[in-house]
């Protein structure tokens, strides 16, 4: 069986402070997000994986250099855009709150009806052009190695929540019903027949971190 290890970014000043960032913001890493990455990678250091990739905007790709760091064997690393967070337009950077009041019906559609959703007024990225173009990486992922790789894959919060339940089949109306991912959490799934299916294996794991999680840790 190949696995995917997906990983979501360390926590940023925006998450705490629960504003939107996607592909165009990108607050700085908190403190504590440091030892986060470091205990991720201490939870994933003993998998033998073939490589990493990561989104090149500068959360995720910090996370996964400081994971890389930690692993027993050197595994390469490389970025790809198309692991970049959703493109929310006008919405980055504004708090929920703020954009709960400007754009009511953006801010519920993307939260609570991805069906529904049509960013054409805040210039954003609709959810099947992001898992279209998410999808396209994982599928060049699982035709380049073999059956038996485990490959570890870096990226944000909104945009893998969307990916993983696309690849397991899960309908757009029904993609947030697992709940959200938190920062620096590790989902895996896994294939064994060139990514035509994708089985579950763990969800939203942050059993390593040596905290209770809050509300802001979440997307």
């Amino acid at each position: 069986m190949m696995k995917l290890y997906f990983v979501r970014h360390g926590k940023t000043e925006w998450n705490l402070e629960s504003r939107y960032q996607g592909s165009g913001g990108d607050s700085e890493l908190l403190p504590q997000s440091y030892h986060e990455m470091k205990l991720a990678g201490k939870y994933l250091k003993t998998i033998n994986f073939k490589h990493i990739y990561s989104s090149p905007i500068k959360r995720a790709r910090i996370t996964a250099e400081n994971i890389q760091g930690e692993l027993v064997k050197r595994v390469p690393l490389s970025l790809d855009n198309r692991l970049e967070e959703f493109n929310l337009g006008k919405m980055e950077g504004m708090k929920f709150t703020d954009v709960e009041n400007k754009y009511p019906q953006e801010f519920n559609d993307f939260r609570n009806h991805p069906e529904k959703y049509d960013p054409s007024e805040i210039n954003g990225e609709t959810f099947p052009d992001l898992i279209k173009r998410m999808t396209q990486k994982i599928m060049e992922i699982t035709e380049n190695f073999d059956n038996e790789d485990n490959i570890l894959i870096v990226s944000h919060g909104a945009a893998l929540n969307a990916l993983i339940n696309s690849l397991l089949g899960v309908q757009l109306k029904d993609l947030r019903q697992r709940g959200g991912l938190a920062n620096t959490s590790t989902t895996i799934i896994e294939t064994n027949n060139a990514g035509k299916d994708f089985k579950l294996i763990k969800w939203n794991d942050t059993s390593y971190l040596d905290r209770k999680l809050q509300e802001s840790d979440l997307v």
